[in-house]
């Protein structure tokens, strides 16, 4: 045990790149040390936000990870078409490790360890697979979702295939397709979202994901890259090269996840981690989405006292965090299990059509009351099942 330091962050995703960047920004000679099995830090994602997502404080953490921006987006669905005017951006696993393994080498007392799998994950050490024992003064677990306490019999699934391509001749997109949902609606709730890489209309390459919100977590990679193809070829888009694939598949709980609650805030840390990322339960349970809550958790953690980490402040963020998760479990209720699944996507046409501020409330988990009311009242979105709903049943 020849080294100890102030913060070990175990694995190397998006949540604890952020918090890396953050208390290397608000704590300067902090020692930290950062741990991932592979031999990069991220993985192979695109993680995207609505920049009102983040802060004003916090931008200039995220900003140096920032890939991609765009001034708005677009949705559409067979009876609605939508331009909204929030500003959009994204933040790519090459950025990213670039970005946090260029901080962390010029900070003084903190390092990287790639292709470091952790086997054993304390409140004060990691043990590496090598033997190696990283001692520090707090651990957070941030290992993904595989690890989060979700109950498979209570939930949905988001499950996409992208590809980047390079197309022939130039795209015409100056922002993102967020959802077209105008494709025959198979495996539950099908869409495309489509990312201009570059240009305000004039570059080549795409970003295109083929994207279901489905009852079962399989994903047929074959019939996906067939439907990005068609879906291309039907837009006018000429495929001249693949230049990379990404997948993923997250679940969609009803039922909140097994993740800590305020009364974990009080714990003693030698008696475990705090865990966070998807695995501590700091997602959106509707979207999939973890760019705003990671934000927040690592601004917590960089700005409070090692000491108090654990703490009310704690508390008070998982408090709030676990009313907005109760009611995001809520509606993923209503959606699978109220809506046939190729009904679904009248739950979000209609949901598209509320106020701008609301739509942006939602992708941030930070909804107010009367958010919460107006995305409920009126009329019920065609397609839903009374008997599902009275009785408690899966709309067949």
């Amino acid at each position: 045990m020849d080294t100890r330091y102030q913060y070990i962050l175990v694995g190397g995703g998006l949540q604890n790149g952020l918090l890396a960047m953050a208390l290397l920004a608000r704590q300067p000679g902090a020692r930290l040390a950062l741990v991932e099995k592979a031999p990069a830090l991220g993985g192979n994602h695109t993680w995207c936000f609505h920049v009102d997502d983040v802060p004003e404080a916090a931008r200039e953490i995220v900003a140096p990870l920032v890939a991609h921006r765009w001034p708005g987006y677009e949705v559409r669905f067979p009876g609605l078409a939508r331009s909204l005017d929030t500003a959009y951006a994204a933040v790519t696993s090459q950025a990213l490790d670039r970005v946090v393994r260029g901080r962390v080498a010029e900070a003084p007392g903190c390092e990287v360890f790639l292709d470091s799998e952790a086997i054993e994950v304390g409140g004060r050490e990691v043990v590496l697979g090598n033997g190696r024992v990283l001692a520090g003064d707090l651990v957070i677990d941030a290992r993904g979702p595989e690890r989060a306490g979700v109950d498979i019999a209570c939930t949905g699934y988001q499950k996409f295939l992208g590809l980047e391509v390079r197309v022939r001749g130039r795209h015409g997109l100056d922002r993102p397709m967020l959802m077209d949902a105008t494709v025959p609606q198979t495996d539950g709730f099908h869409f495309f979202y489509t990312l201009p890489l570059d240009g305000d209309g004039d570059g080549d390459r795409l970003l295109i994901e083929d994207t279901y919100f489905s009852d079962t977590p399989d994903l047929d990679r074959d019939a996906s890259h067939r439907e990005i193809r068609a879906y291309a070829a039907a837009h006018g888009y000429s495929i001249a090269e693949v230049i990379r694939e990404e997948s993923g598949v997250l679940p969609l709980p009803w039922q909140p996840p097994d993740a800590p609650d305020e009364r974990d805030a009080g714990d003693d840390p030698a008696r475990g981690p705090l865990r966070a990322g998807y695995q501590g339960g700091w997602f959106h349970p509707v979207t999939g989405y973890s760019f705003p809550m990671a934000v927040r958790l690592a601004e917590y953690v960089a700005g409070t006292p090692i000491g108090e980490v654990f703490g009310p402040g704690l508390a008070r963020l998982l408090r709030e965090h676990r009313k907005q998760v109760q009611y995001g479990c809520r509606l993923n209720k209503m959606l699978f299990q109220w809506f046939p699944p190729e009904q679904r996507y009248n739950v979000l046409e209609r949901f598209y059509r509320l106020p701008e501020p609301t739509i942006r409330r939602f992708y941030a988990l930070t909804l107010t009351g009367g958010d919460r009311a107006r995305i409920l009242m009126g009329r019920p979105p065609r397609g839903m099942s009374l008997r599902a709903a009275v009785f408690g049943r899966r709309a067949p």
